[in-house]
């Protein structure tokens, strides 16, 4: 198993350091054994194959589901001191889109960290979350039912929640699967504005293809955490037929491509 432990940068603590994590369902290993520790201001993918442990894995790290064994600290911290700096965007399926909810509503829920036992949300408050509405280009959909919005609305409107929180790390569970192209152009920009504002941010990620171009380090898990690290040295031919074995031919064709294709692009510049 190949694992980088990336230095420390900017502050004494890793955004995420998770250690010995192993998660089980019956008694049935979903994830075993995995230690890490995030670079921070780094946009990250994690991939792997159909029930790989993916999202159990950022579940598991935001607490939202229990552990076998492990753990995983956020600067240093348990999760419970450091929550208002993690801001996660579930999976759209898990969520019921059928509760009666407006837009703005979904959007001040990410201001809601910041505030104490009981207190409502401030002109402040609701300035913050017109703004983040404003930058995913939702702000006129505010007083719309949350029902009411496409597949590709609901996933900036459950970023702009996010944006809302202005969190240090930012955990995406699957934000691109379903939506438009435009949608994904607004999501894959306002990530890498993130990085720029030295966010950390970790998207779990089903597109081999686009993770060349769009992320700096790479995760490859299948149960097990295959490699760890920078993408030009992780994300390998080689590590890839560890994690995808057999059913990488065509997607291992299409990355290959993707190389190519960057490389011409840079030399032409």
């Amino acid at each position: 198993m190949t694992n980088v432990n990336p230095p420390h940068t900017g502050k004494q603590n890793p955004p995420i350091e998770v250690h010995d994590l192993t998660v089980a369902y019956e008694q049935k290993p979903v994830l075993w054994d995995i230690d890490f520790e995030l670079p921070e201001s780094k946009m990250t993918a994690i991939v792997g194959p159909n029930g790989a442990g993916k999202s159990t894995l950022i579940k598991a790290a935001m607490g939202l589901i229990p552990s076998s064994a492990g753990y995983t600290l956020i600067y240093g911290k348990p999760l419970d001191k450091q929550r208002r700096n993690v801001a996660y965007v579930p999976q759209r399926e898990s969520v019921d889109w059928n509760f009666p909810i407006s837009v703005m509503d979904v959007v001040l829920m990410g201001r809601y960290p910041h505030l104490r036992l009981f207190q409502r949300p401030s002109r402040k408050d609701r300035e913050i979350a017109t703004e983040s509405l404003k930058q995913v280009g939702m702000e006129e959909y505010a007083k719309r039912q949350i029902s009411q919005l496409s597949g590709g609305q609901q996933q900036r409107v459950f970023l702009a929640r996010a944006l809302a929180q202005d969190a240090a790390i930012y955990l995406l569970d699957e934000p691109f699967a379903g939506v438009d192209a435009a949608t994904e152009t607004v999501i894959f920009n306002k990530l890498q504005e993130l990085r720029t504002l030295n966010k950390t941010v970790v998207v779990v990620h089903h597109d081999l293809q686009s993770v060349p171009d769009n992320f700096d380090w790479v995760m490859l898990l299948n149960l097990r955490m295959v490699a760890f690290g920078p993408v030009d040295t992780t994300f390998t031919d080689e590590n890839l037929q560890k994690t995808y074995g057999g059913r990488l031919n065509i997607l291992s064709q299409m990355v290959e491509r993707s190389r190519q294709q960057r490389f011409i692009r840079e030399t032409e510049s």
